[in-house]
């Protein structure tokens, strides 16, 4: 029973554990505010994207993605951004928006190079973008939620 609740406390301690600065504040709404749109393009179809089915249908048979996976990265974008943004599990969150980065430059970004396409002279996007948010969601692992997350809320 013992080991137990020491295992839940250091769990609890892994996923909510944070200071109070602003940087954690500053962090998440930047890495929230980012992610957004994005799972509202795959899950809604808001912002020019498709929707659920159209994005599910994208990643399984034109990416080849299992099922699981594509619903992981829907959701980990969506349900995700807003959790960031609300700084609940903040750690959680930034690791599954590490993996989903890394997963978007094997998979697409990196046969384009480090730079974006602002010209539209490349045939895709470079990865740039995604290490600008593997950084920023490093310091999220690093510093926690911050000032005004739920985190904070938990610790108790």
């Amino acid at each position: 029973m013992i080991c137990l609740f020491a295992e839940s406390n250091l769990m609890k301690q892994l996923f909510f554990l944070t200071d109070n600065s602003y940087v954690g504040l500053i962090l998440r709404i930047a890495a929230g505010a980012i992610m957004l749109p994005h799972g509202a393009q795959k899950m809604l179809g808001l912002y020019g994207g498709y929707g659920y089915s159209a994005t599910m249908q994208y990643l399984t048979q034109t990416m080849g993605l299992p099922k699981l996976i594509s619903f992981l990265v829907i959701m980990i974008e969506f349900a995700g951004a807003i959790c960031l943004i609300a700084g609940f599990a903040t750690r959680l969150w930034a690791i599954a928006f590490i993996a989903v980065m890394l997963g978007a430059i094997i998979t697409t970004a990196y046969s384009n190079g480090l730079f974006m396409n602002w010209t539209g002279s490349q045939k895709g996007e470079g990865f740039e973008y995604h290490l600008l948010m593997i950084a920023i969601c490093i310091g999220l692992i690093l510093t926690g939620s911050g000032k005004f997350g739920v985190d904070s809320l938990l610790q108790s």
